[in-house]
């Protein structure tokens, strides 16, 4: 419930920032902001946000923030929403900051193989920019369409090149953030080394919002990569796919793909579109190699371990085949939507117990009475499962959350995270605690109130308040 004093102090933000805002650039109008009120994420809580700001620059931004630290408004920064966590859903009361108008590609250097970006630039878009000038950008959430790339590094986002690549993180070498009292610092490099002072760039990285908001990004490039082949694999178990995957991984090869999806994945995939995939297999690894003339060897070899683990596997000769299989993994998160509400889990594990983790979510999803879909980046161990439920029913509400806090559990007895790319946003901000450890959540802490300390920044996410 808000105060007086915070009705009031919302007011004069808003009158601030109406006088000097351009026109349009401020939005409080109810269907608007109804509309960007929560990310992709359903079943997360969400506020009533008071206004919606589109920035143009980081010189607004830092307007905005000033003014919000001066009133103490909650501001909650905002790309592209396709985040799974809820880590861009308005809290009452907020400003919501977007800078999905920032879509500017300042710069792609290619004697340095780096770029500068505006946050609001879509990965895909970026990705085709640089593929143009002969470079590579590897990171590539499904959400590669959407996702903007200030979102990508706020939340540290992986992709399916994850295997071989890494995650955002390790292609961001500086960063343009704007801090809660509207300072703008500027962190890293452009160079391909740099050691000097505190590493302020990846504090940032992953940081969901909390710490800064960012708005301009130096990405590291790769040179292009060949056009990689792929096969595919059927088994008659989600334990066995793991266990190739495992020896596979463990033999030296870096495949630049390699996912899983379980049987009930397969069939809400299939139902939303036509596969072929065979009715008996349950689970389907899918494997690219980009190694140029070792690529068609590195499948050969995929394909001799899938089959000591009973696994039929086939290498795609045509493009349009090799295509197909891919899309049939980017669809998941579409195909899972119309099915109604889900919990999206993002665990991760050592690979030598992916299999314990696949094998204990079935039983998790038996023992609740739930159906639990899982999809996986699996070379990196990271687990993608779906607790699916009727909203409406109340019952099945209750055992989708205890399913859901019960896969998390099982990935830090596993020794594992809580998430490997999502991020924390508030699904999992209770089990961070756990993680953390109380030193670690002490830490954490004393970083937010230094760099926020009215505590304005993207409220109530990452980290659960102090008891």
């Amino acid at each position: 419930m808000h105060t007086a004093s915070h009705t009031s102090g919302t007011a004069a933000a808003l009158a601030a920032l109406a006088a000097r805002l351009p026109p349009h650039a401020l939005m409080t109008d109810p269907d608007v902001l109804e509309a960007h009120r929560t990310d992709h994420a359903p079943f997360c809580p969400s506020g009533s946000p008071a206004a919606l700001v589109r920035a143009h620059s980081t010189e607004e931004v830092s307007f905005v923030l000033r003014t919000a630290n001066d009133h103490r408004v909650p501001v909650v920064p905002q790309g592209a929403r396709t985040g799974l966590a809820g880590g861009a859903n308005a809290v009452d009361g907020c400003i919501l900051l977007s800078v999905e108008r920032m879509d500017r590609i300042l710069e792609i250097d290619t004697a340095d193989q780096v770029a500068v970006v505006e946050a609001g630039v879509v990965n895909a878009v970026f990705s085709r920019a640089v593929a143009e000038q002969g470079l590579f950008y590897p990171p590539d959430p499904s959400s590669w369409e959407m996702s903007t790339l200030g979102g990508n590094a706020a939340t540290n986002a992986g992709g399916l090149c994850c295997v071989k690549y890494g995650v955002t993180g390790d292609f961001v070498r500086g960063l343009t953030v704007v801090l809660a009292d509207g300072t703008v610092l500027r962190t890293g490099r452009r160079t391909a080394k740099g050691v000097a002072g505190y590493d302020l760039t990846h504090l940032f990285v992953g940081s969901e919002g909390t710490l800064g908001v960012i708005t301009e990004v130096v990405l590291a490039l790769r040179p292009a990569a060949q056009a990689p082949l792929t096969a595919v694999a059927f088994f008659p178990t989600p334990a066995e796919a793991c266990a190739a995957v495992a020896d596979y991984m463990a033999d030296g090869t870096r495949p630049s793909l390699l996912e899983l999806m379980d049987r009930p994945t397969i069939d809400v995939v299939s139902a939303y579109r036509d596969l072929g995939f065979p009715p008996e297999a349950g689970a389907v690894l899918i494997a690219q190699s980009d190694r140029g003339d070792q690529a068609a060897e590195d499948l050969k070899r995929f394909a001799r371990i899938a089959q000591a683990h009973r696994g039929d596997a086939v290498v795609a000769d045509d493009p349009a085949e090799a295509d197909m299989l891919l899309e049939a993994r980017r669809v998941v998160g579409i195909a899972t939507q119309s099915l109604g509400a889900y919990l999206a889990e993002d665990v991760c594990v050592p690979r030598r117990v992916l299999a314990d983790l696949v094998d204990g979510v079935a039983d998790i999803a038996r023992r609740h009475r739930v159906l639990i879909t899982c999809v996986a980046h699996a070379g990196d161990g990271n687990l993608h499962p779906h607790v699916i439920f009727d909203p409406a029913r109340k019952d099945e509400v209750e055992r989708a959350q205890q399913a859901f806090g019960a896969v998390m559990d099982l990935g830090l007895a596993l020794g594992g995270t809580i998430t490997g790319e999502h991020g924390v946003g508030v699904l999992k901000r209770d089990w961070l605690t756990k993680e953390l450890g109380p030193a670690g959540l002490r830490v954490h802490h004393s970083i937010k109130d230094a760099l926020d300390p009215r505590g304005i920044l993207n409220p109530g996410k990452v980290l659960a308040d102090r008891v």
